[in-house]
C-alpha cells in the first residue's frame, strides 16, 4: 500500500532485546494529502528504512504494510514501512511522458495487406 503526505514529526529511536537478538525501531508520523487530511503513524523495523535522511515538514511517499496482531482479547495494528521515496522524485518520473517522441501518421505502416477478415 502507498500513502503521500508531510512528515510532521520523527520519533526517536528506540531499541531493545529480544529472544533473535537485539532490534530497533523508529515511529514517524506523516499528514496525508487531501481535503480531509489524517495524521498516520509509521514504524521503521532494524534501519531497513533510512529515516535519517528525510526532515519534518517534507513530502514523501510511504510504501507500508499493514498487520493486525491479537493480544488479551484486544487487537492491534502496525504500519510497517518498507520504502520513503521524497514526493518531488515521483512527480519528476511521472511528467517524463511529456518527452516521449511524437509518431507521425505517415510513419506508420501501411496494414491494407491483411488477410484477416475483421
Amino acid at each position: 500500500m502507498e500513502i503521500a503526505g508531510k512528515i510532521i514529526k520523527i520519533l526517536p529511536v528506540q531499541s531493545g532485546q529480544g529472544k533473535n537478538g537485539e532490534w530497533k525501531k523508529q515511529e514517524f508520523v506523516i499528514q496525508s494529502d487531501g481535503p480531509y487530511p489524517k495524521n498516520v503513524c509509521f514504524t521503521v523495523w532494524n534501519n531497513k528504512v533510512e529515516i535519517e535522511s528525510f526532515k519534518e515538514n517534507q513530502m514523501v511517499k510511504v510504501s507500508f504494510d499493514p498487520e493486525s496482531r491479537e493480544f488479551n482479547s484486544r487487537w492491534y495494528t502496525d504500519l510497517t514501512a518498507w520504502r520513503i521515496q521524497n514526493a518531488d522524485e515521483n512527480e519528476s518520473k511521472n511528467t517524463n511522458d511529456d518527452n516521449l517522441p511524437i509518431i507521425q501518421s505517415d510513419s506508420l505502416p501501411d496494414d491494407s495487406t491483411d488477410d484477416l477478415p475483421f
